[in-house]
């Protein structure tokens, strides 16, 4: 399951652009925080120590304990990094505010393991689905999903119904979306045409 990270954070007065971009210039990441029953509170967090949990984070998907100066400490779901679309450097980072209680929608990395059945035939394993779209508690929130595919012949496809989520996890794709297909090597275009596209509905 994940790992809560702790941040510090404190309460920013400071908009507009250029007021931001001094804040930047000054250490500072500048935030946001909102949720369901509170408003939106503008923050700031120290863009090294924040760069340094996403350095150290197994995943995209991480829960905060934020800290906030003055507010005492709330539990938050990282839920979007805006970066610099040059140099990648974190500009702004938008924190949801939940509780245990509250269920969260993440995207998780998809993991194949095992070798195929039809890899040692020859042929070709083609993953299609690379982070899994779930809904679970803040509790239940896993860092990767692993997915067998030992079992795959030529031919074979794995389904979102060929798998078994692990307990409170929900996912929101429908259950005949493809997440890897085993096909004939050189034959991927045909193998592509027959199995079912990736996606939600």
């Amino acid at each position: 399951m994940a790992t809560k990270q702790s941040l510090q954070a404190a309460v920013r007065a400071r908009t507009g652009s250029g007021r931001l971009n001094q804040m930047r210039r000054e250490g500072w990441l500048p935030s946001v925080i909102y949720g369901r029953g509170t408003e939106n509170q503008n923050l700031k967090v120290h863009s090294k120590t924040f760069s340094e949990m996403l350095t150290k984070s197994s995943s995209q998907n991480i829960l905060v304990n934020l800290d906030v100066e003055g507010a005492g400490t709330r539990l938050a779901f990282l839920q979007a990094v805006h970066r610099d679309p040059l140099s990648g450097k974190p500009l702004h980072a938008d924190f949801l505010a939940i509780d245990e209680n509250t269920p969260i929608t993440a995207h998780i990395p998809a993991h194949l393991t095992g070798e195929a059945i039809g890899v040692k035939a020859g042929g070709l394993l083609e993953q299609y689905i690379h982070a899994i779209e779930i809904t679970c508690l803040p509790n239940d929130l896993p860092d990767t999903l692993s997915f067998d595919v030992s079992h795959l012949d030529v031919g074979a496809s794995l389904h979102i119904s060929d798998v078994t989520f692990p307990a409170g996890i929900r996912t929101t794709h429908a259950p005949h979306v493809v997440i890897a297909h085993l096909g004939k090597q050189g034959a991927g275009t045909d193998d592509a045409a027959a199995a079912t596209p990736a996606g939600k509905p």
